[in-house]
């Protein structure tokens, strides 16, 4: 953030930022601020404060070149003017458009954004479980960082803190994204920061661990299809949606490969499982009634992640092992096959991780019979836990065939 002295040549020629963005100050008209965004958009703003309101606002004027320096400094030499005299442009310009009040907007952000992303069904719980009993009428620019700060400290006191940071997470989002659609111009959740520290979850189970999860799962008290889809997780170290999501279109037993379609996967991007003899067990225990492997009691569609989650949370007395989560079996297999040598290039592709940089445009390997040789290698692995008090070590070979 700087001041300049700004002329149409200094406009035209301002240095664009290599990362992030700069506001530019007008030396000249109070207020009048140029954003110079990385990617060489450049955009009129003004800062104002209200007559009688301590905090400033920002109100959007337009982009150069449409809009020129004298212009803006016109059109912020009148906002400036009307907000000493006690209006608000920001508001009257909302007022105008037809504000929406909360709960249209998050009718409209469900319907046009979350119902397009895997975590929409969250999205739309949260916003009817905690937002709209507390925002439902009023206007969602009205809504101030107060009045998240009051929202997050209810749910943190009725011993949710994990659930209050999510919750952030997605009001923020909303907002951001309701001002990227013009029908809001400002963003309450600024500098409010997440109410809980959460620490990076490093669980991985050790074998013993892993041999009483196994052996305790038979009578835990859930469904078939949770044991068979948290089974499936540790074997293919898959993430436990893409798990339950997957149909029986998309195993082939008899060459064994599992394909996660494109739109199944978190990246976007398909990806082939092999499928080692642990896994082709598991699978084919699966009754086949429904398209899909895992579905949900009385629907046609798979069960939920949640109800993964909730069936360990709710057997933990039952496994009388530390704390885990369906995701720390996807950890687990990973560490155990790291620690038997896999290459960690190898262990990524298993993982369907997203890789970055230049190696990654001009690598189009499949890594196929690599990832087969390395659940193989942790199929074996596992076995010889379950079977054995003493696990022996089960290394990854550099060449050549598994032993």
């Amino acid at each position: 953030m700087a001041t300049a002295n700004m002329t149409t040549r200094w406009v035209e020629t301002v240095k664009v930022p290599p990362e992030n963005r700069v506001d530019h100050f007008d030396g000249k008209q109070t207020g009048l601020v140029l954003r110079v965004s990385e990617n060489g958009r450049k955009v009129w703003g003004v800062m104002f404060r209200v007559s009688g309101q301590p905090r400033k606002r920002r109100f959007t004027l337009g982009t150069h070149p449409m809009l020129t320096l004298a212009e803006a400094r016109e059109r912020a030499k009148e906002i400036t003017l009307r907000a000493s005299q006690g209006h608000d442009p920001a508001l009257e310009k909302l007022e105008m458009k037809g504000a929406p009040t909360f709960k249209a907007l998050a009718l409209e952000y469900l319907e046009r954004h979350a119902s397009q992303k895997r975590s929409g069904p969250e999205d739309e719980r949260i916003i009817r479980k905690d937002l709209l009993p507390a925002w439902s009428d009023r206007k969602a620019y009205d809504i101030r960082r107060r009045d998240i700060i009051r929202l997050l400290d209810g749910i943190q006191d009725r011993g949710a803190p994990i659930a209050a940071n999510r919750t952030l997470a997605l009001v923020r989002k909303m907002f951001n994204w309701a001002i990227g659609r013009d029908l809001l111009e400002n963003n309450p959740c600024t500098q409010v920061k997440p109410p809980h520290k959460e620490n990076r979850r490093d669980r991985v189970l050790g074998g013993e661990e892993i041999k009483i999860f196994w052996e305790r799962l038979g009578d835990a008290r859930m469904s078939l299809n949770s044991k068979a889809a948290l089974r499936l997780v540790l074997v293919t170290a898959q993430r436990a949606g893409e798990v339950i999501q997957s149909r029986w279109a998309d195993i082939d037993l008899k060459d064994g490969w599992w394909t996660i379609p494109a739109g199944n996967s978190k990246n976007k991007l398909e990806h082939r499982i092999p499928l080692s003899t642990l896994a082709l067990e598991i699978l084919s225990s699966l009754p086949t009634f429904s398209p899909f492997l895992f579905p949900a009691p009385w629907a046609e569609r798979p069960m939920t992640e949640k109800a993964m989650a909730h069936a360990v949370q709710k057997n933990r007395v039952h496994f009388a092992l530390d704390h885990f989560t369906p995701h720390d079996l996807r950890r687990s297999a990973a560490s155990h096959m790291a620690g038997a040598g896999v290459p960690r290039l190898v262990i990524s592709k298993i993982l369907n991780h997203v890789e970055t940089g230049i190696t990654a445009v001009y690598d189009r390997h499949t890594y196929d019979p690599e990832k087969r040789k390395a659940l193989i290698a942790w199929g074996r692995r596992l076995e010889a836990i379950l079977q054995s008090e003493s696990v022996k070590i089960l290394h990854f070979p550099a060449s050549g065939h598994l032993e």
